[in-house]
């Protein structure tokens, strides 16, 4: 996935996905000029997706995400977002009536009341339309509670598990760039929490492997 922090330039993730091959996908950040031909060699290479960080001042602005989702539609593409609960409300439009469907990161770091929060409901609503996937990823980045157990977050992942777990998939967020250094997250101790979420096996598995073998077309 495109660091936010490097804007436009895809050089690097191009280059790893040169070097893994078939077996590696990419998301990248691009603006909505980009020619026909680059998209198609981004997609020849395995880039399934285009990120918007609604929440850091880099990359293509939301402005540009509907005709960007037009084009990228072609090749059967999906936009991921990036962004706070609060931001998902502000930008409901949009995000309900793209052409592709919506990737939801950090379970939309829905804050407390939790499922009770308007963007939950916003999700929800585009899940239910298969119009939207959820990451099970970075509890850190918006649980009150904190570690050991980030029970706050783990309402929020049951409600997207009780929803829909055949649009949710996992993510580490390594390196976990907007976590202090002093203060990075324990990953063994977030993947097992989420094991613990997900329950039994074979929802695990759907999570950890079938599902994104569909969304990233493996």
């Amino acid at each position: 996935m495109q660091p936010s922090t490097y804007g436009t330039d895809n050089r690097l993730v191009l280059d790893a996905l040169k070097e893994f091959g078939t077996a590696a996908r990419a998301i990248v950040v691009v603006k909505d000029d980009i020619a026909d031909a680059d998209l198609k060699s981004m997609q020849d290479l395995g880039v399934r997706g285009v990120r918007f960080n609604l929440s850091y001042p880099a990359g293509a602005p939301i402005e540009m995400m509907r005709l960007l989702a037009k084009r990228i539609a072609t090749f059967g593409w999906h936009v991921q977002v990036v962004a706070g609960a609060e931001r998902i409300v502000a930008h409901a439009d949009i995000l309900s009536n793209l052409p592709v469907p919506v990737v939801f990161d950090h379970m939309g770091q829905i804050p407390g009341p939790g499922v009770s929060h308007p963007a939950f409901g916003i999700i929800a609503k585009l899940l239910e339309r298969g119009k939207a996937w959820v990451k099970l990823s970075g509890a850190y980045t918006f649980s009150k509670v904190g570690p050991p157990t980030y029970s706050d977050a783990a309402d929020v992942a049951k409600g997207y598990l009780k929803l829909a777990p055949e649009r949710l998939v996992w993510g580490t967020d390594w390196p976990h760039p907007t976590a202090a250094e002093n203060a990075k997250p324990d990953d063994a101790l977030i993947a097992d929490l989420t094991s613990d979420w997900i329950g039994s096996e074979n929802l695990r598995r759907r999570i950890f492997v079938e599902n994104p073998g569909r969304l990233y077309q493996f």
